[in-house]
Parts: structure tokens; sequence; C-alpha cells
């Protein structure tokens, strides 16, 4: 029987993960390749023949996404998988109308055939969108369990930039561990709070590996979810973070509805940033597609330790990178804290943004007067100083997860924001953890 030719559009993640424990043992099928896409310089690679398996001798080869039509047709593809997240439906059946077009079937593979069964409980947190507050979300369970006398080991959603075959299966437990993987800033950002609290953190690219792995180690294993992808693992409690700054986009993207329908727990984040109305329009909608769900509404709370540093001076705002650009976020917290500590006035940097950082500012024209922090590479990690360098301010306010003055050196004073979740009212997460372990 002929092999049906496949073709997975990806972002280095779950595009890789499909591959792995679904496609890559069965003859019935020929993965012709991946796309690229979301993350800039992951094109042109290669997926290695060391983790492509024997049915793949030569590894497979990594296109760009905007030629996949040409794809389609050269490599004769019969069907185009689309693996990757934070798309909207529109964008969604754009990328399938383009596959119809060029004479594919479309498709998605959804957790039935692409969880891992871990022999320990899964906690595993996700969301709706990219900067809802997963990473703090995350660090509270982990604070949890640690309170409760539990060991937990978070296992993150894959950030594959570097050389695949070394990424394989990554442990952080110590700064030296992020040196040595050569990770960037996003890495960096996921990783480096998870290491202050004394939580070990697992990544890389083949998760059977590294859920094996993780689970040796652990009581509870942590999935922390990157983008609003779905779990790679099973969980057993399913908490999903949601946007009252993004009403409707619960309902609106790929595959954050996912996560939203299937959570035992929504938690409503930012609800003292948001308008009571636009808080309503994510309770009343979870209330709508996830009935069996505990709601639970927090906080984003600010952590500045010289916030009356920022007063009366002109800033410049840094935020994350993800969140600020696919992420489709204008501003992030920076903003919040200028005018919480009453800055001056917060200045534009796009006039004074150079090579990658200018076209990060091309490509996502929502975005308003903040720098996002772009750090895929460390060609791109020197443009983002050059270009925070160039701005002519009196402080830089930084609200990225990780201390960047470590990876940038920059001529002008700065200040360090964070945020960390906080309860509002009843049901109470911590509790919501404290019954889980209790039933396990």
């Amino acid at each position: 029987m002929p092999r049906t030719k496949v073709l997975i559009l990806g972002a280095a993640g779950r595009d890789f993960h499909n591959f792995n424990v679904f496609y890559r043992t069965r003859k019935e099928f020929e993965v012709v390749g991946f796309t690229a896409a979301q993350i800039p310089g992951i094109e042109s690679r290669r997926y290695p023949p060391e983790l492509s398996g024997e049915l793949y001798p030569n590894g497979l080869p990594i296109f760009r996404e905007a030629d996949f039509e040409k794809i389609v047709h050269d490599q004769g593809v019969d069907t185009v998988v689309m693996a990757y997240s934070d798309l909207s439906h529109e964008q969604v059946m754009h990328l399938g109308s383009r596959a119809l077009a060029a004479g594919a079937d479309f498709e998605l593979l959804g957790p039935k055939h692409t969880f891992i069964e871990a022999r320990k409980p899964v906690i595993a947190v996700c969301a709706v969108r990219t900067g809802c507050g997963k990473s703090q979300t995350t660090r509270y369970v982990a604070s949890k369990l640690r309170a409760l006398g539990k060991k937990p080991v978070a296992i993150r959603h894959p950030m594959p930039y570097g050389d695949l075959l070394r990424q394989k299966v990554e442990r952080f437990g110590t700064y030296e561990d992020l040196e040595r993987f050569k990770c960037t800033i996003e890495e960096r950002e996921e990783y480096e709070a998870h290491i202050e609290n004394g939580t070990v953190v697992y990544a890389g690219v083949d998760y059977e590996a590294i859920t094996r792995a993780a689970e040796a180690e652990a009581d509870v294993i942590i999935w922390d979810g990157g983008n609003n992808d779905y779990s790679f693992i099973r969980p057993d409690l399913l908490v999903t973070v949601a946007d009252p700054l993004r009403p409707g986009h619960e309902l609106r993207y790929h595959p954050g509805e996912t996560n939203f329908r299937a959570a035992d727990v929504v938690v409503i984040n930012k609800v003292t940033d948001a308008p009571a109305a636009d808080v309503q329009v994510v309770f009343d909608h979870a209330k709508q597609v996830s009935p069996k769900a505990q709601i639970v509404m927090a906080a984003s709370e600010l952590v500045i330790a010289n916030g009356d540093s920022i007063k009366e001076k002109r800033v410049l705002l840094v935020d994350d990178g993800p969140t600020i650009t696919h992420g489709g976020m204008p501003f992030g917290a920076a903003k919040v804290a200028a005018e919480r500590y009453g800055a001056a006035v917060v200045v534009d940097p796009r006039s004074s943004a150079v090579r990658s950082i200018k076209e990060t500012f091309e490509k996502y024209t929502h975005i308003g007067r903040t720098l996002p922090a772009m750090g895929y590479s460390d060609q791109q990690i020197r443009d983002l100083e050059d270009s925070i360098n160039a701005v002519q301010c009196d402080l830089v306010i930084f609200a990225t997860p990780i201390d960047l003055t470590r990876l940038v050196k920059i001529n002008k004073p700065a200040v360090r924001v964070g945020y960390e979740l906080k309860d509002l009212g009843q049901p109470i997460l911590g509790d919501i953890v404290e019954k889980f372990v209790g039933g396990h």
C-alpha cells in the first residue's frame, strides 16, 4: 500500500511532539518534513536522524511555512497537519484553505493521539492565550505542593531553538544548566524563576524520555504550558488560565478554547486590572462551556523593590517578547508599573529599534509603546541591547520574568518588575491543590 504523505506545520514544539508520538514508527505514513513559523530563525534546520527513527535515516527537513503550497505540490503531500498554537480560529482555517486549495487534506491531532501517560500525578497549567499568567500560576502550584511536603518537578512546553539532538532531554536545576544548554532569553524566562524557587525543570524535544526522567524524581509533575497549547502529558488536574484583558479570546483562539472547555479549574487572572464587565464576560463563558470547572478569581500582583524610582521619570518599557508579539498584547506589566508609580513620560522605542527588533515592530503592528524582549539568538540579544541603549530616557522598566541585565549591558538605570498570582475570594487555588494531593 502507498504511504500517506504528511507535511506538519509547526513552530519547533507540538510539531516535533506529534511526529515523535504518532508518526515516527508508523509505516502507513511518510512525513516529508516540517514547516516553521512564529519563531525567528528556526527554519532551514533539519530534524536529526538520531531523533527521527529508522523510517527516516536521513532525518527530516524544516521548511518555511510560506512555501508550503509548493511543498505540497512538489512532494505530492496528501495531508497537511496543523501543529502549533496561539492562532485565531480564522488563521487556522486560512491555513486549512491553503492546504485544501493545494490539493491536500487538512488535519489536527487531538489529545487522544498525543498524550503521554505519566506514572506520577500530573497537574497541567495551560491557558487560553499567550501571556495570561501561566508561569506565575505554575510557580504558585509548585509552592503549594512544597508546603504540603511534596516534591514538584516541572515539565515545560518545548522551546528547542538550537541544536535539536543536544536538546533531546534537558534538565535545569542550576543557573549553570542554563549556560550549558545555551538558553535563549525566552527559555531563561521560563526556567530561571523555577530554579530560584528550588523547582527542577525538564524540557527538550523527546517528551516520552523527558516524562520518564521527570517522574523518577517527582512526587507530582506540573505541566508548564507554552502559548495556549494543550498538555503533552495526560493531566489528572487541568488548570486553565484566562485573561479578562482579552475578553472573548477564550472562545476564539486555537487551541486555547480546547483548554477552556476541558478545564477542571478556570483561573480568571488580572481581575484587578480589567474592567468588571470584561471579567464578567470571561466568567459567563466559563459557566457556559465549562460548567463543571471550578472558577478561581485571581490577580497578577506586581512585585517591585524600588517603585518610587519611577516617579516623574522618562521611562522605556521592556515587556515579555512572546506575550507582546504573537500573544497580541499591545503592552504588559511594565506599563502597569509606569502608571502606578507615576512615570512622567513613556518613551516610544520604535524609532530607535535596530535590525531584528525593528523587523519585529514591522511584523507586529499592534505593539504599543513597549519594547518586546526578543532574544531567540545571540544576534537578536545584541539587537535588543542596541535598541535599548539607543532610546533617550531616564530609566528602563524591565517587566520580563528574568533579570535581563545579566544578558544585556545597558547605559542607563533600570528597575525590574515581577508578578505573582494572588487569590481573590473563594474558591482558593491552593485549597484545590491540597484536595488534589489528598486524593492521590
